[in-house]
């Protein structure tokens, strides 16, 4: 494919190729599940464009395959493999597949998440849910991840928490609640696995441009609410996500662990 036809291509699926370009991931293998858009799409088609092979994971297989293709269709190497992260068995399989087709798990991005914005987070059902797949099924990937990388030497964890992970919210409790709760998981794995050449850190994302946040961005006085938020007059991209992702996985990250690294566009010092 040309170098034209790839761009038309990433364009269709709103991912910009700046990122992936200054890292040399070759030889190893990246695990990123909720990646069959948003964040996780950006950050799976970064480690591509870097040389690893991806191994891309969702309970979306659409949108699953469609990132695997994107990956592909720019040079790239990659799997899809569905998977729900509040189902331990799912996960420990997930991580056998990775194993058994590239031999080995060097870097993983836990991002699988939901939000329930216009829900009622008190209702026990809700808050179950939330809790099953925003912090138990980071804990599922975190143990079946670290548990692979200390049969290859080490590796690199980056989960995903977000500004709600370290202020409040008067309206989503049960997301306000999971989100801290990464930024601990993460600290304690930090820790947990520092000896074994093992480091985790996570990703605070402000408001990010995804389907996620479509619904409430596709309305202009909300929108326009959104990019106030920010000291920087707008929403993040989730390509801009991604480049900090593979940062930390990096060797340029090689003394950073424990860390919760905010990227807000200024909104929590606003």
């Amino acid at each position: 494919m040309t170098n034209v036809c790839v761009i038309l291509y990433v364009k269709k699926y709103a991912i910009q190729e700046r990122i992936g370009m200054n890292y040399d991931f070759d030889g190893k293998v990246a695990l990123i599940t909720g990646a069959g858009s948003g964040i996780g799409r950006a950050t799976a088609f970064a480690f591509g464009q870097s040389g690893a092979s991806v191994v891309v994971s969702d309970v979306n297989v659409q949108g699953g395959d469609e990132t695997v293709d994107l990956i592909k269709q720019a040079g790239g190497n990659a799997i899809f493999v569905k998977c729900d992260v509040s189902d331990a068995g799912a996960v420990n399989a997930l991580v056998a597949q990775a194993i058994k087709v590239y031999g080995q798990l060097d870097y993983g991005h836990n991002n699988a998440g939901i939000t329930n914005i216009q829900a009622d987070e008190w209702k026990e059902d809700v808050w179950d849910r939330a809790l099953s797949i925003n912090l138990t099924g980071v804990m599922h990937c975190m143990r079946a991840e670290a548990g692979a990388m200390l049969q290859s030497g080490g590796g690199a964890i980056v989960n995903t928490s977000s500004i709600n992970g370290l202020t409040g919210n008067p309206s989503q409790p049960a997301y306000v609640a999971t989100k801290h709760g990464v930024v601990g998981l993460t600290r304690h794995g930090a820790l947990k696995w520092a000896k074994q050449n093992i480091r985790v850190n996570c990703v605070c994302p402000g408001v990010i441009e995804t389907a996620m946040t479509e619904a409430v961005a596709s309305n202009p006085q909300y929108r326009a609410a959104m990019e106030n938020m920010t000291p920087l007059g707008r929403m993040g991209q989730p390509e801009e996500i991604a480049s900090a992702v593979l940062w930390l996985c990096s060797d340029q990250a090689s003394f950073v662990t424990g860390h919760p690294l905010v990227i807000d566009g200024g909104a929590t010092v606003a």
